[in-house]
Formats: C-alpha cells, sequence, structure tokens
C-alpha cells in the first residue's frame, strides 16, 4: 500500500499534469493500475516507481504515471438516453441549421474510442435514412496511448459486450483473432488529435456539438468550471455541449443553462427559444 507522502506525490503530479483528482481512498486503486507500469519499466515496486519519477529530471516517467490514471471509463453508446437525444434532436437541428455545410463534432476525452465510433455509427445509420448527415467527427484525448488503441478500432469481447447492439456489431465489426475489429470505413470516419483540456483548444476550431460526457466530475469544482468555459470558446453559436446523465454543471460554472444533459450558453439558448 502506497504511504500518504507517496500518495500525496502522486496526486500532485497527476492533477498538475491532467487536473484529474485522485482522493485517499482511490490508493489501492491507484497502486494496483501502477503496477504493470513499474515491472514494465524495470521497477521492483511501484514506490520504487514514484521514487524515480520524483528524481528523474524530464519528467517521463510522471507522464506514464499519468497516462496511467488520468482517463476515464468508456464503453459503446454510455448513457442511451444522451445518444438518442443526440439522434433525435441535437443533430438534426445542428444539419438544419448548417444547411449545406459540414456539421462538426468533437469528442473531447475520448479515452480508446468507443464514444467517437458510436457517434460514428450513429451518423451511419443517419445516412442510411436517407438524411443529409454531413459530419465531421474529431476525436481528443491526453493520453497518446489511448488515441493509438482508438485508432486501431481494436476491441475485446468484454469491450464490445458493453454497450453495443448485436446488430450493430454485424453491421459494422469484423473478428479479428481474439478480437473485433470496426470497419475501416468507420475508423476513416473520425480524426484523432491529442489535447489536454487544462489548454485551450483554439487550434481545433470551431463545433457545433461537443461530447464532455462524464469527464467534469474527475475535476474539482474550480477545474471543471475552467475546462467548461474553454471547451465552450470552440462552441459555435447555437451549439450544444453533451454531459453525462445526472450530470450537473460545475459550481462556479455561470452562463449556461442545462437541459436533459445537454448545455448551452445563455444567450444561444434564448435565441433557440425564440425561434
Amino acid at each position: 500500500m502506497l504511504n500518504d507522502a507517496e500518495f500525496a506525490l502522486v496526486a500532485r503530479e497527476v492533477k498538475q499534469r491532467s487536473g484529474a483528482v485522485l482522493t485517499r481512498d482511490m490508493s489501492g486503486a491507484v497502486e494496483i493500475r501502477l503496477h504493470p507500469l513499474s515491472r514494465r519499466e524495470g521497477f521492483g515496486s511501484v514506490g520504487e516507481l514514484i521514487g524515480a519519477a520524483r528524481i528523474r529530471p524530464d519528467g517521463s516517467l510522471w507522464n506514464l504515471i499519468t497516462d496511467t490514471l488520468a482517463h476515464a471509463e468508456t464503453r459503446f453508446f454510455r448513457d442511451r438516453a444522451q445518444f438518442e437525444k443526440l439522434r433525435g434532436e441535437i443533430l438534426p437541428k445542428a444539419i438544419a441549421r448548417r444547411g449545406h455545410e459540414r456539421v462538426r463534432v468533437w469528442s473531447a476525452a475520448c479515452a480508446t474510442g468507443q464514444e467517437p465510433y458510436s457517434l460514428a455509427m450513429l451518423v451511419d445509420d443517419m445516412r442510411n435514412e436517407g438524411l443529409n448527415a454531413n459530419v465531421e467527427i474529431v476525436a481528443t484525448d491526453l493520453s497518446q496511448r489511448l488515441l493509438d488503441k482508438a485508432r486501431a478500432g481494436l476491441y475485446t469481447q468484454f469491450e464490445i459486450q458493453r454497450g453495443l447492439p448485436i446488430r450493430k456489431l454485424i453491421a459494422h465489426f469484423e473478428k479479428a483473432g481474439d478480437l473485433w475489429r470496426i470497419s475501416d470505413r468507420l475508423r476513416a470516419s473520425v480524426r484523432y488529435e491529442q489535447h489536454n483540456l487544462l489548454k485551450h483548444p483554439g487550434q481545433l476550431g470551431q463545433f457545433d456539438i461537443i461530447l464532455l460526457a462524464n469527464v467534469l466530475p474527475l475535476f474539482d469544482s474550480e477545474t471543471a468550471a475552467a475546462v467548461l468555459d474553454r471547451v465552450a470558446d470552440s462552441l459555435a453559436p447555437g451549439g450544444a455541449i453533451m454531459l453525462g446523465a445526472g450530470e450537473t454543471l460545475p459550481e462556479a460554472t455561470s452562463g449556461f443553462t442545462l437541459d436533459n444533459g445537454f448545455a448551452q450558453r445563455v444567450s444561444d439558448a434564448a435565441r433557440v427559444a425564440a425561434a
């Protein structure tokens, strides 16, 4: 078990690099998750890994530790009601608003890709139904390791069983040994880039819809509010940010309204209501 000083050091470094908050009751889980990394890096224990990270000047070990600890759980079509609203209301409104122009959607903190691929399957369904779904999907994450897995589009049977309807498995996946691979067409429909939500996303451009579900609870309230503000800077007029089912806006947040899990700037919400 990590001692208090070791855990406090890990928690401080992870928060500084990613914004994610580790609480003391996570100590056992932190040690379990860091154990494979410590062995892979040639250390006899997690304590030795942390000790080496403390004295290594380039910060590379802290980056690896952060990469291992600071990511959210994900699965296909997580928060199904949110995806149903996305399909039935949010996306159609964005498509109508854009006309012949492309709708841009950003999956922030995409982890291993289940969220953006769920969106890609949803958009594919819309096109098969004859709708003009001209949609660009951009997905980002802090972890290059997770992005590499997302780009590969390879998932275990356990990952497939978590939320993926059987008809979508048949339509969009093929067996690859013991794994399942998503179709080349859907893989090509998602563009992956590395991005830290503690930094401004200006280089990504503007988006009509931003998927930020189950991400803000990883941060403390002040950091979550700052992340939401930065992300919203990339929201096009009339756009919406999808949060997780049951999520509320951070306490320090102002200027947003929340309707059934989708946040909008107050000015945009008022304009939509008046339309």
